[in-house]
């Protein structure tokens, strides 16, 4: 589902303006992501929880020329499904 088609369809479900549901996911996604650079967790209750782990350097290899490199430290985003979000799904 694209950006677009998310604002179309938070809109028709909460019988919002395109402009307003636009405005929302933009608001969400700004506050989501100043949460998640402090270093705090969101939690979207019946969704599930976007938080920054920590990934540890390591060796890896090229997988064409065989040659080792390393692969520096860096923090990225996870997603883990409520329960409820999970039990839909499947």
């Amino acid at each position: 589902m694209s950006k677009a088609e998310l604002i179309d369809a938070i809109a028709k479900s909460a019988s919002l303006k395109r402009a307003d549901a636009r405005k929302f996911l933009d608001a969400f996604v700004e506050v989501a992501s100043t949460s998640l650079i402090k270093g705090e967790e969101v939690i979207v209750f019946r969704f599930g929880t976007f938080s920054i782990i920590e990934k540890v350097a390591r060796t890896g290899r090229n997988p064409l020329t065989g040659e080792s490199l390393d692969i520096p430290a860096k923090k990225v985003v996870r997603f883990r499904p409520s329960s409820n979000l999970s039990a839909k799904v499947k």
